[in-house]
């Protein structure tokens, strides 16, 4: 028992030690532009930026065009099927439509009202539920399992997502913010193969709804 107390001590201890590289980020190449990024507020993207200005408040809909994907370089599978592509792609524009949509309503033609949202999911790593399984039941393993996320921030075998976003002007194109924020699977969603995916579709929308509501009650 002492033994595997030290074990899980020291285990805390390497985590801890290296936390500070627990967040990189690989960027895809899909957004307009990175230029401008800076570190996000707590509780916020982790990367974002916003031109000064704007008058966000005048947005009123969304034009949001369909969500691209790209698989991490160190995902083992980086294939996937049709089918498979398609479920994520409307489990992603469900998600948003039930939790953005009922305040700021979905269009598919540009407007002065209307901003424009490009969205990609970049560096997706697959879950992996026969490790997720060892890592909820085995504290030795449990132990190996933050050992990892000290060093790539996210668990053995969860799944991770990182969400490439900007906004622009439906009308002009003009780039008016960006987000980028990464997204590693909680032990649930070791379950499924693409759980720590679309557990991270939810908070992604349920962030934006949030960021939305403060930018118009800010500007009143």
């Amino acid at each position: 028992m002492l033994k595997k107390f030290v074990s899980l001590f020291v285990a805390s201890l390497m985590v801890t030690s290296i936390a500070a590289c627990a967040k990189q980020v690989r960027y895809s190449g899909f957004l307009s532009s990175y230029s401008g990024l800076e570190k996000g507020p707590k509780g916020g993207a982790d990367f974002v930026y916003a031109k000064e200005g704007v008058f966000f408040k005048k947005y009123k809909k969304i034009m949001m065009d369909q969500v691209v994907f790209y698989f991490s370089e160190d995902s083992e599978d980086k294939g996937i099927q049709p089918e498979e592509m398609k479920a994520l792609a409307d489990e992603f524009h469900k998600k948003f439509a039930e939790v953005v949509g009922t305040d700021y309503p979905f269009t598919d033609t540009p407007g002065p009202d209307v901003i424009r949202i490009r969205t990609a999911i970049t560096n997706i790593e697959e879950s992996h539920p026969g490790v997720g399984v060892i890592t909820t039941v085995l504290p030795q393993a449990l132990a190996i399992s933050y050992i990892k996320k000290g060093v790539t921030g996210k668990h053995t075998g969860v799944g991770s997502a990182t969400m490439e976003m900007e906004m622009l002007d439906s009308m002009t194109n003009e780039r008016l913010a960006t987000a980028v924020d990464i997204r590693s699977g909680g032990k649930l969603a070791s379950w499924s193969k693409y759980g720590a995916v679309k557990e991270a579709f939810e908070f992604w929308a349920k962030r934006l709804k949030t960021r939305l509501d403060e930018i118009h009650d800010k500007e009143g």
